[in-house]
């Protein structure tokens, strides 16, 4: 059933902490922080956006996890530990012989360390996400619409409907017209939709942490480009109804602090590295006569702007060393647009997940692509990527904080994602022991 309103221990416990507040998360997927920080110079209109920005704090660039694609870095936005520690290596699961048909790191038990959900549930405040990435079956979120989808059909939303908490679509619906049809997509207009739906929880439900996921900037980013007069277009669309739900919120929550983060960068690319012919050349992956895997002792991850790779049996260094020799010499050749490969050792040093044996960096304008036959470089599917290794300045992703308590310092420079977390459970007033890092102020 829908409740309403904070229970009297989050009210206590917040009444304690000189800074406690209600925290609403705003993830723009993709969002570089030059469209908002150089807005004008860009030709970007986004007024709601530029506003937080002046009158609160922001970071000029965020460091992002390895690697820098969307669902190991919203983990790292709610955890304040890198894959290493929260366990969610990619988007999409490591799945050599495609049984798993696309799957993502959809479910929340994936995550191996506690949450910010968990902190505020924990300590009786109510919790609420939308469109958030890992969190089907997340007991700790009260009013949860959880990202996912199988087939991209009309069937997806049956399924979708049965893993939203129960009552809280009808509710939306009632509240503000909005359908749960309207929000599952990834255009304009469903994160317009998302954001209306956000409104109406606020009005119903005042939650004291909210997390938001706005994820059409990325797909327009991927399709045409980052920077492109469709980006663009697509991110002044975003702040117009941003700026609609902020003000909406903070009508139902006056001591609202509002949040604007980002998973990543993005990058222009014009070229894909089709590394499992490679591996079929080397004698590591056997395809049947369709071109489709059968078998593998060691397969490329995509990331998109890397790859992890794993082999079938770790302990086994004679096929190590016949996996590295095929990568060092995939390196060695500048026209195969590799950046870097790396082993265990630096992958750990870089906060990775462990399930990777290698990881390959591609240079920028290098995307990896997933043909199982042909030549290893081909024209890139795709306009825009992300998923480098997060020392490319072009992955550094976005953080504006604003509102009662938060110091407005302009411009606190460069800072490792891993900070937001634990400066978001200081502003709700929760413990958090766990993040790797202090809070920022």
């Amino acid at each position: 059933m829908i409740r309403f309103g904070w229970s009297l221990v989050l009210a206590l416990t917040l009444a304690s902490t000189a800074r406690a507040a209600p925290v609403l998360v705003i993830s723009i997927d993709g969002l570089r922080p030059g469209d908002v920080l150089e807005a004008d110079a860009r030709g970007i209109k986004a007024p709601n956006l530029q506003a937080l920005l002046k009158a609160g704090l922001y970071a000029h660039g965020v460091r992002d996890a390895l690697p820098s694609v969307t669902y190991p870095n919203h983990t790292t936005l709610v955890t304040g530990v890198w894959p290493a520690r929260h366990g969610i290596a990619s988007n999409e699961t490591f799945d050599p012989l495609r049984k798993n048909m696309g799957g993502w790191y959809w479910y929340a038990p994936d995550i191996k360390v506690p949450t910010l959900w968990a902190a505020v549930h924990q300590a009786g405040g109510r919790t609420a996400s939308l469109g958030w990435p890992v969190t089907v079956d997340e007991p700790a979120i009260d009013d949860n619409i959880a990202e996912y989808w199988r087939a991209h059909i009309a069937e997806d939303r049956k399924l979708e409907h049965a893993l939203i908490t129960r009552g809280l679509s009808e509710a939306i619906q009632a509240q503000s017209g909005v359908l749960i049809t309207d929000m599952g997509d990834t255009t304009p207009a469903a994160d317009v939709a998302k954001a209306k739906a956000a409104a109406a929880i606020y009005s119903l439900e005042k939650p004291a942490f909210f997390t938001l996921h706005i994820s059409s900037l990325d797909h327009l980013e991927h399709e045409y480009g980052p920077g492109t007069p469709q980006a663009k277009a697509t991110l002044e669309t975003i702040d117009t109804a941003l700026g609609e739900l902020i003000a909406a919120a903070r009508k139902a929550e006056p001591n609202l602090v509002v949040a604007i983060v980002s998973d990543h960068g993005f990058a222009p690319v014009e070229h894909d590295i089709n590394l499992i012919p490679a591996f079929v050349q080397a004698g590591l992956i056997t395809l049947d006569a369709h071109g489709e895997p059968v078998a593998w002792e060691a397969s490329p991850w995509n990331s998109g702007g890397s790859a992890g790779v794993v082999i079938a049996r770790r302990d086994d260094p004679a096929l190590r060393a016949r996996v590295k020799a095929l990568l060092d010499r995939l390196a060695a050749d500048p026209a195969n647009g590799l950046e870097a490969v790396v082993g265990r050792d630096e992958i750990a040093k870089m906060g990775g997940a462990p399930d990777m044996d290698f990881f390959i960096d591609a240079r920028i304008g290098y995307n990896f692509g997933g043909k199982t036959t042909g030549p290893l470089i081909t024209p890139s599917q795709v306009k825009g990527t992300h998923g480098y290794f997060p020392a490319h300045p072009e992955m550094r992703a976005t953080l504006i904080l604003q509102g009662p308590g938060v110091p407005a310092k302009g411009d606190i420079g460069e800072i490792d994602m891993r900070a937001i977390a634990p400066t978001l459970a200081k502003v709700l007033g929760v413990a958090f022991p766990s993040a790797d890092l202090l809070p920022l102020f």
